[in-house]
């Protein structure tokens, strides 16, 4: 398992948040947000992050790079529904010359919902293993 930081609960353990209003499509038959479209939110997070900090994930294709996901870990506290506005809240939480962790935490009117963390890699777009870029491991706190 590469997982090494576990996501806290605190809000304010996160440099960066991002809103998603829970679409209707995204719900159950009990009006739920079903479980997998928790690892969308993270993504649609993670993406919009990079391009607050100045490096898009546009920009990591142009460069011949990819972040695929080597581990996906989600704790749900309670659910999210139809029609919440969630706040996901994302913190880089390490990097290593290889991979890096995201952590998030999904609140709804500063009620904690779910928490979750992401490990990637970093490989070239044909999928060749490759060190990841170094402005990203300098923003990451050491693991």
């Amino acid at each position: 398992m590469r997982l090494s930081v576990e996501p806290t609960t605190d809000p304010n353990d996160y440099e960066f948040t991002h809103q998603i209003r829970v679409r209707f499509v995204e719900t159950d038959a009990m009006g739920i947000v079903h479980h997998s479209n928790y690892l969308a939110y993270f993504e649609e997070s993670r993406v919009a992050y990079l391009a607050h900090i100045g490096h898009p994930f546009t920009q990591w294709r142009d460069d011949g790079l990819e972040s695929p996901v080597l581990e996906s870990f989600v704790t749900y506290r309670q659910p999210c529904r139809f029609d919440d506005v969630m706040t996901v809240h994302l913190h880089l939480a390490a990097a290593t010359r290889a991979t890096f962790q995201m952590n998030y935490l999904i609140t709804v009117d500063g009620e904690v919902r779910t928490s979750g963390a992401t490990v990637h890699g970093c490989t070239t777009t044909a999928g060749r293993p490759t060190r990841l870029p170094a402005w990203l491991v300098e923003l990451a706190p050491s693991a």
